[in-house]
């Protein structure tokens, strides 16, 4: 399993696949989310500004990724 860190959260889930480079741009990471091939601590996921926190799994494939949150991250209120 890969780590992806995070300096905020939570994130929407289009923005993590982008920027850890997962896809190679935000439109290709909604249509990815939109067509059901990803999922969020084992459940599809077709919310593309799902919000994701530090403890999450995410699977794309068959890869997962485990979120996690540097010591300097500040949690953001929905």
């Amino acid at each position: 399993m890969n780590d992806i860190e995070l300096t905020t959260q939570p994130v929407e889930l289009y923005k993590i696949l982008k920027f850890a480079g997962l896809v190679a741009s935000g439109g290709e990471a909604k249509m990815i989310i939109a067509s059901g091939q990803v999922q969020v601590n084992g459940h599809k996921e077709t919310r593309k500004r799902k919000k994701i926190s530090a403890g999450d799994i995410i699977e794309l494939g068959t890869e997962k990724y485990r979120v996690r949150c540097s010591p300097a991250a500040i949690d953001k209120p929905d």
